[in-house]
């Protein structure tokens, strides 16, 4: 599944392309996504001008004069501009074209991606309002993430990739900034330290900054704006590596279920 780093990197691969430009058409081959395409959504966004690209957590926000159409990638969902007339595959299920002769393609092979349309600030809809702080700014921090952390049982792991904890950590990253930190994915969130707080807070950060400055990851459909697969699958210490050696101290990794997610994790280094 394209987490924030795929989703951040598909954002500034397309915006360059879009901020500024008039839809000519929007063209939905296939409506049936994780939830349908909304029927008014052409005549929200033809004949009007992209005022902004922005991201909230994994979901893209692109901005006209009447409200924003939110964007979702799913599990194998991908953007890429191409030219106007090129011919699409069988998972290539919404085109946004533009005036200028470009178009912004959407694809989906598992459709459980997402087309949505909002004319509120996108940050009141239903599925972003309670999301919580996004990792790569100043509002998420130790103190923040320690006083959250307070009484809680659940894993460590699991209550990272709460949404309403903090915006847009996945699985995949999850593992590396844990690994990095040097805490076991299935310790008590309550039962760390403020000081282990501090230093996950800012693996986390690293780990996705990291990524994002490679393009992502791409383990399967993921690729970036410009048609192209990120990079960052080469520089993962633990993820999707059970029974390779540490890096760090040369133990295997191992590979267990938490919250039937697959976790990864080094038993000498990570306590």
């Amino acid at each position: 599944m394209p987490e924030l780093p795929e989703v951040e990197t598909t954002r500034r691969g397309i915006a360059p392309h879009l901020v500024g430009e008039r839809v000519q058409k929007l063209v939905v081959r296939q409506s049936r996504l994780r939830w349908p395409v909304p029927p008014e959504l052409a005549a929200r966004v033809e004949k009007r001008r992209i005022l902004d690209v922005s991201r909230r957590a994994k979901y893209l926000l692109l901005r006209n004069p009447q409200g924003t159409l939110i964007i979702h990638l799913g599990m194998s969902g991908s953007l890429c501009m191409v030219e106007r007339g090129t011919a699409p595959g069988p998972h290539d299920h919404i085109d946004l074209r533009l005036v200028n002769g470009k178009c912004l393609r959407f694809t989906d092979p598992r459709r459980f991606g997402a087309w949505l349309w909002t004319r509120q600030p996108a940050t009141q809809h239903e599925l972003l309002r309670n999301l919580g702080p996004e990792p790569l700014e100043d509002d998420f921090n130790a103190d923040g993430l320690f006083e959250r952390s307070r009484g809680r049982r659940v894993a460590i792991k699991n209550f990272l990739m709460n949404s309403h904890v903090v915006a847009g950590i996945g699985n995949i990253y999850a593992n590396e900034a844990l690994f990095r930190a040097g805490i076991h994915p299935g310790r008590a969130a309550g039962r760390i330290g403020r000081q282990r707080i501090g230093t996950l807070v800012a693996a986390i950060k690293d780990v996705l900054r990291d990524s994002i400055r490679q393009g992502g990851t791409t383990l399967r459909d993921f690729l970036n704006g410009e048609g192209k697969p990120g990079y960052f699958q080469q520089s993962l210490l633990v993820y999707a590596r059970a029974g390779d050696p540490c890096t760090a101290c040369g133990t295997p990794i191992r590979e267990t279920r938490t919250g039937q997610r697959s976790t990864f994790y080094c038993p000498r280094c990570q306590r």
